[in-house]
């Protein structure tokens, strides 16, 4: 007997009726804004081509490292899910084995946004198992093939002002300039789709590959990306481009915060060791170090805004990643120190008019002791949402604790969903207002928040902060 899957139209809001009543207030207000979301990683070309996705497999399991590294961990082989070169397993058995192994993402916010993807999205109205796997499989699939299911349509029904995709600069951004280029046809698609800037794989030289994303950046530019002056005119040319396609933010995915400022002489020095793959580890840290010091002095001159996203050791499993390649759901949080290591960047520019810089966080631990304070003073400085890990109810709320009291509401940036799997997009925003407005009803309660000012919050955290953070 199948079980039923219903969305409580309370869930996730508190369990004190008093508190429960005012939070439903405040959300019933903002449910319905338009979602901006500001920093992702959904495919541009889905806009592009609109195509249809193909299968349940290939849209919600294959691409969503939330779900396979569940299911890596209690023993299922990516192979058998798709994942990787070698993954040719057949679409409906691996999305059996999924099914069969619903029940283990009980309590994790995948199961949140996944059951809002099934109920809300498709109308499924029993929940995922084992003998429900193949209706899934074919309700999901049928779907797809139809014209309301495309990437556009999509866009539009879940009520997206504006997504932002995130690419390297060697992307020659070719799906942004055809989405361009529909956007001003007439009678055409609409959406608002925007990259962003990621250098890391011309800026970290521990990036498989870099000294040959060096040659590939002077092709694109006619720079000398060898030599380092020709290495930075390679990236205000690529930032103007990128810009150029929308983008008002950049992208900094490093090991650590770490920052340093160095004189010109001893930078080009570190330059030529580390572009003539001639370097150790600590001077490839260093070197990050310096690039973040050299993106803030390019965006106190473009106005990008520029993201920080440290902390992750990324590809953790070496033999995942030997096999599988990079984002196979095994980067590990680290801790992570932002009072010393942002300090050279900070005393550069950490007054500079016009400057932006939103801080992300792995580790707890800073939010109250590190990053509350250092965004409750610097006018540069803004803390980005429940990153990652800490995208979830409890993650959410921890932030919200941990932060207001020192930096505010209006230090922060609202949220964004970060995410490549584009049907869970509505469902995160709308777990971070549910979160929010249960926050704010606590406030309120406690005679905190008069109600009309929790009623402003709401509607600036669910979707007027992002848009004047990103520049949007």
């Amino acid at each position: 007997m199948s079980r039923p899957l219903t969305l409580h139209p309370d869930r996730l809001l508190p369990a004190d009726p008093a508190t429960r009543a005012v939070a439903r207030e405040l959300y019933t207000a903002v449910a319905g804004l338009p979602i901006v979301s500001p920093h992702g990683h959904t495919d541009p070309s889905w806009f592009a081509r609109n195509e249809t996705f193909g299968n349940a497999a290939d849209l919600l399991l294959r691409p969503d490292h939330y779900v396979f590294r569940m299911l890596h961990s209690q023993g299922v082989a990516l192979e058998a899910l798709g994942i990787g070169k070698a993954g040719r397993a057949d679409p409906r058995e691996a999305w059996r084995l999924f099914a069969e192994r619903y029940h283990l993402f009980r309590g994790t916010p995948s199961s949140f946004w996944l059951d809002w993807v099934f109920a809300e999205a498709f109308g499924i109205a029993v929940r995922l198992e084992a003998e429900t796997s193949d209706l899934y499989f074919d309700t999901i699939t049928a779907a797809l093939a139809t014209e309301a299911f495309r990437p556009r349509a999509l866009f539009d029904r879940f009520n997206i002002e504006v997504i932002a995709t995130t690419e390297s600069p060697l992307d020659t951004l070719e799906h942004h300039a055809a989405v361009h280029a529909e956007n001003q046809r007439p009678g055409g698609w609409q959406g608002k789709v925007v990259t962003a800037y990621r250098p890391d794989p011309v800026i970290d030289p521990e990036f498989e590959g870099f000294r040959d994303n060096l040659v590939r950046l002077s092709e694109l530019t006619g720079e000398d990306a060898l030599s380092w002056q020709g290495y930075l005119a390679a990236h205000r040319q690529r930032r103007a481009f990128f810009a150029g396609m929308g983008a008002t933010s950049t992208d900094h995915g490093h090991p650590t915060a770490q920052t340093a400022d160095l004189a010109p002489a001893a930078a080009e020095a570190l330059f030529r060791k580390v572009s003539a793959d001639e370097f150790t580890a600590a001077e490839a840290e260093l070197f990050r170090a310096q690039m973040l010091t050299e993106m803030a002095a390019m965006s106190v001159e473009d106005g990008l805004v520029m993201q920080i996203h440290p902390g992750s050791f990324r590809n953790h499993n070496a033999d995942v990643f030997a096999r599988f390649g990079r984002d196979k759901g095994a980067d590990i949080p680290m801790r992570t120190e932002y009072v010393h290591a942002l300090k050279p960047l900070l005393d550069r520019f950490g007054n500079a008019p016009g400057l932006s810089i939103i801080l992300f966080t792995l580790d707890e631990s800073t939010y109250a002791r590190e990053l509350a304070p250092l965004a409750g003073h610097y006018p540069c400085l803004k803390l980005g949402p429940a990153w990652w890990f800490h995208d979830s109810p409890e993650g959410m709320r921890r932030f919200r604790r941990a932060t207001t009291e020192t930096a505010g509401f209006y230090n922060t940036v609202g949220f964004n969903d970060d995410t490549r799997a584009f049907l869970s997009i509505p469902a995160r925003h709308d777990l971070a207002r549910r979160i929010d407005c249960g926050f704010l009803a606590e406030l309120v309660l406690e005679h905190r928040l008069e109600d009309w000012e929790a009623a402003e919050l709401a509607q600036d955290l669910a979707y007027n902060l992002a848009k004047q953070a990103y520049r949007l």
